[in-house]
């Protein structure tokens, strides 16, 4: 089978658990091979997602390495057979990657939690906020690239259309009172979010800056699977976005976005603040 010139990120993350059963199972890649009788090569391959793998062979892998978790296996199964060429893929090599990943991700989730400090989440910035963020001399982008970014972005947006995508928002004050353009840019931005957040499956929360003991500081977002162990965090660095999917990892980030609800204001109490905070911007 040839190897495939692009993984996306749903592959290299279907071939990731099948290494994650194979390991559990205590098995190493030779070992593998030999009791299941697939080239090892291929088998490497396979979970690097370099290679395609069947339904039926996820079945197979599954079987031999004793998993036991029935939803788990038939998620594999289903990650296994999508043939689907998203939107996303057209802007492959005209935005980085990191863009592309995040946009088949979000596409995918069954739910999504996001926590923003310091910027206003992707999905809720309107064309202005974007393209004055994109126009930061800092970032040393030709018009070009600027232009190609700002698409992306709004054109993510899209999926907050579904309403079987459940999306929880928590924001900072900060990065309600961060003017990355004008007032009147800054004013239609808060609207914009109290707008976003009257949809029945968008919920809008608000940490002010008076909560005490606020320590978190790291923007999150949790993108969900169709099981628990599919999820995806992606923690904001300096370098960029990183994502996570160890187990241990997983249920550290779920437990602190907890904390970051108990650190919130109530929902109503939110969009008064968000209110206020617009007619006095």
């Amino acid at each position: 089978m040839v190897a495939r010139s692009v993984i996306t990120v749903r592959q290299e993350r279907l071939g990731k658990e099948l290494r994650k059963l194979r390991e559990r199972a205590g098995l190493g890649l030779r070992e593998a091979a030999r009791a299941t009788g697939i080239n090892e090569g291929k088998l490497s391959n396979v979970e690097a997602g370099r290679v395609g793998v069947s339904a039926e062979r996820v079945r197979f892998l599954a079987t031999h390495y004793g998993a036991g978790d029935t939803p788990l296996v038939d998620a594999l199964e289903v990650m296994a057979t999508e043939r689907v060429r998203g939107w996303w893929e057209e802007h492959r090599g005209l935005v980085p990657r990191g863009f592309v990943d995040l946009a088949e991700l979000e596409h995918h989730s069954t739910h999504l939690r996001s926590f923003e400090i310091v910027h206003i989440p992707g999905l809720l910035q309107i064309e202005e906020h974007v393209r004055a963020l994109y126009s930061e001399p800092s970032w040393g982008m030709a018009e070009e690239q600027r232009e190609a970014r700002t698409r992306f972005r709004l054109r993510r947006q899209e999926v907050l259309g579904r309403d079987d995508l459940p999306c929880e928002v928590v924001i900072h004050e900060a990065a309600l009172r961060i003017r990355r353009a004008d007032r009147g840019v800054a004013r239609r931005q808060l609207l914009h979010i109290l707008e976003q957040s009257e949809r029945p499956h968008v919920t809008v929360r608000v940490v002010p800056f008076d909560r005490d003991g606020f320590t978190f500081n790291s923007a999150v977002l949790i993108l969900g699977g169709p099981v628990p162990q599919l999820d995806t965090v992606l923690v904001d660095t300096p370098h960029g976005g990183n994502c996570l999917d160890a187990e241990a990892q997983l249920e550290r980030y779920r437990r602190a976005f907890v904390q970051v609800q108990k650190s919130a204001l109530g929902v109503v109490e939110s969009k008064d603040f968000l209110h206020q905070l617009a007619q006095h911007v």
